[in-house]
């Protein structure tokens, strides 16, 4: 949960999708929403037409066509966060023995903090982005070979190095550095995955399987839901065990629970991720996401006994 420390968490009247946030197309974020979702916009073919005064014995003028309104975004409930950090706080005080209470907290998180599994997929912009980039890369390597791949990049320095190595170098293509958190969120869970390869048994970047492509897309979805539930929930009203062991068991026990999310809804998708098309990536990503989500929050209920 490194992202998380640096953070205070969200404001409850924050937007549910930030005008910031980019969406599949590199957009804002409330563009992507449209307006039956609650957002107040208004549609170029609703405003008028401006028709500007010709001079005299000019031919008439045509109409300008009307320049639309600007999104504005969705905002946010005050309270929306505040049961799933008293949930969570409960957890973690526990030293993650309150299965419950880590339960209420990521389901309440998704159906009421993030405004449902489609609004908290779309609050994961730069990590859909990333994500999206990596599963690419990983295809065109697995296809190609990690030479070719790389090259095409203007990376070709880093071939036959250690896959640690590799991923490192990619890390300003897959997730460049930002300002912003949403960047910040992408970034960290993409240095997670790199943490993560050599106990995943993944080793080899010129013999990448299917499973494997799998495998590092879903660590890298698990630690971008995990650091963007932490940082929404804000370590700062989020009361963690003085015990270091019980502060590791409540981090891994969130990180497990959210793997399995990912997991369930990467393997409902029934895709082989290496076939895919580099144009269907994105909306393979963007899918898992929102379905994974809506795994957690039924998994979370579950835990609570809701």
């Amino acid at each position: 949960m490194g992202t998380s420390n640096a953070y205070g968490g969200a404001a409850g009247g924050t937007p549910l999708i930030p005008s910031w946030l980019r969406d599949d197309g590199g957009g804002a974020g409330g563009g992507a929403t449209p307006p039956s979702d609650g957002s107040t916009s208004t549609p170029a073919s609703a405003l008028p037409a401006v028709t500007p005064t010709p001079a005299i014995g000019a031919p008439p003028a045509v109409p300008l066509a009307p320049v639309p309104r600007p999104v504005i975004p969705v905002a946010g409930a005050s309270d929306r966060f505040t049961s799933a950090r008293t949930s969570f706080s409960r957890f973690a005080s526990s030293g993650a023995t309150d299965r419950r209470s880590l339960g209420r907290a990521v389901s309440r998180y998704v159906s009421t903090s993030a405004g449902g599994s489609r609004r908290a997929a779309q609050r994961m912009g730069s990590s859909r982005g990333a994500g999206a980039g990596l599963v690419r890369f990983l295809n065109d390597a697995s296809v190609n070979g990690a030479r070719e791949a790389l090259r095409a990049l203007n990376l070709e320095s880093l071939a036959g190095r250690p896959i640690e190595e590799v991923f490192a170098g990619l890390a300003d293509y897959i997730c460049p550095e930002g300002g912003s958190i949403d960047e910040g969120i992408a970034r960290d869970a993409f240095i997670e995955t790199i943490a993560d390869l050599a106990g995943a048994g993944i080793t080899d970047i010129d013999a990448l399987t299917p499973a494997q492509i799998q495998t590092v897309f879903e660590l890298y979805a698990t630690h971008a839901i995990e650091a963007r539930l932490c940082n929404d929930i804000g370590t700062k009203v989020v009361t963690l065990p003085a015990d270091p062991s019980a502060a590791a068991r409540v981090e891994a026990q969130l990180r497990d629970f959210i793997q399995r999310g990912v997991s369930d809804a990467i393997n409902a998708a029934g895709v082989n991720i290496q076939a895919l098309s580099p144009d269907a990536v994105t909306g393979f990503v963007t899918t898992v996401y929102q379905s994974a989500f809506e795994v957690l929050q039924t998994m979370g209920d579950t835990e609570a006994g809701e």
